[in-house]
């Protein structure tokens, strides 16, 4: 018996999720040869993408400057939104065709080779379906020349390969509803202004910023297709979910939280295996007074002398010239005293500073001087000196002056 079906018996219906990745695979190799019959082979697109997604009323517009500071980026974010009013885009619905996925595609990557974007963009608004989705995908694999289907090509991150960074602010309905509705008041209430003054400019009035039912429809929307296409890329590239549902502070705390620096994110695996054995700054700080505290206890019970020594020496030679300098708060001491010649000396005088609210730091200088001269060869000869200079910062007093 054959396994094939009569012509008249349909097949089986392809997953929604099927059909758009195929359109996805049929668009993008479509518009990446109109890119390159314009531009060349030769293409050159930032080095950073943070591909910024969010519920209505989670505040994109009143964050990408803040998102972009964060990550030393200095272009202006791409707009999608902005990119269907530009002149191409107005040109495409003036000949009578709809601005599809297709267009937008072609739209956003002709503007990313602007050369404004080279160190690092923000796409507003992208993706937002799982057609954008799929060619977002195509397009990271297409810049560093992996198969489409090599997902683990992006999660080690090399010179020469792009960045891409999710990042989707988050809220709930009721939050995304709230402020949506408090920013149709407030348009609505500015453009009353306008209208019974004559000053200013007017807004845009969105109905569905004063329609709560509209609210929710938006919100529902979002959730629908941006919110679950954007969590498909978690396992792809890196992924920022932010909440931001607090005031304006602590969303961009959260932010900040989310961008700061990550070594072992931004620099290729073989960088990041030969410094990470040095600890990182904020690691050294984390237990510093319990170690301080724990070294100068051993300095007493199993070097007691020369910790004493030392102590005697920091009060006879450093303290009156501390005293002095007490207005400026900063102090240099030269020692010749040959008790610093031991490490472990130098180092307790470095930590009873410290101890005490003292910054302290050493700088060894080795000075020639002259002790006698060859009668015959008029020969110098010298000895080398040590001077451990110490410089001594410290809170300077605070004098106040009456007027």
């Amino acid at each position: 018996m054959s396994d094939s079906l009569p012509p008249s018996t349909p097949g089986p219906t392809p997953a929604s999720g099927d059909l758009e990745i195929k359109d996805a695979q049929l668009i993008f190799p479509a518009v990446w040869a109109d890119l390159i019959e314009r531009h060349g082979d030769r293409l050159t697109f930032p080095r950073e993408f943070i591909w910024l997604g969010g519920a209505p009323g989670a505040g994109k517009g009143t964050n990408t400057a803040f998102i972009a500071n964060a990550r030393d980026i200095t272009a202006p974010p791409i707009v999608i939104s902005s990119l269907l009013t530009t002149p191409q885009a107005t040109a495409i619905k003036n000949a009578g065709q709809m601005v599809g996925d297709r267009e937008v595609i072609g739209l956003l990557l002709e503007e990313l080779l602007d050369p404004q974007y080279r160190d690092g963009v923000i796409v507003d608004g992208f993706p937002r379906t799982k057609v954008q989705v799929e060619f977002l995908k195509l397009f990271y694999h297409a810049m560093i020349g992996s198969q489409p289907g090599d997902d683990d090509a992006a999660e080690e991150w090399a010179p020469g390969k792009p960045m891409f960074r999710i990042a989707l602010l988050f809220v709930t309905e009721d939050v995304s509803v709230e402020r949506q509705l408090k920013r149709g008041r407030v348009i609505r209430d500015h453009n009353r202004q306008v209208r019974e003054s004559g000053v200013g400019d007017l807004l845009e009035e969105r109905v569905t910023d004063l329609d709560p039912g509209l609210c929710r429809k938006r919100y529902k929307a979002f959730k629908d297709s941006t919110f679950d296409a954007l969590q498909s890329l978690r396992r792809i590239f890196h992924f920022h979910f932010i909440d931001a549902e607090g005031d304006l502070p602590e969303v961009q705390r959260n932010i900040v939280r989310e961008f700061t620096y990550q070594s072992s994110l931004e620099l290729s695996p073989g960088v990041f295996e030969l410094i990470q054995a040095i600890p990182v700054a904020t690691q050294l700080a984390l237990h510093a007074r319990q170690e301080l505290v724990k070294r100068l206890e051993q300095y007493h019970e199993e070097q007691p002398a020369l910790f004493q020594s030392v102590i005697r020496l920091i009060e006879a030679k450093a303290l009156p010239i501390v005293r002095a300098h007490a207005m400026s708060g900063h102090a240099q001491i030269n020692f010749e005293d040959s008790l610093l010649d031991d490490p472990l000396a130098l180092r307790m005088m470095i930590d009873v500073c410290s101890e005490r609210g003292f910054h302290a730091t050493v700088d060894l200088h080795r000075v020639e001087v002259p002790e006698r001269i060859n009668p015959e060869t008029w020969e110098v000869y010298c000895r080398t000196k040590k001077v451990y200079r110490v410089e001594i910062r410290y809170p300077p007093s605070d004098i106040r002056r009456g007027h």
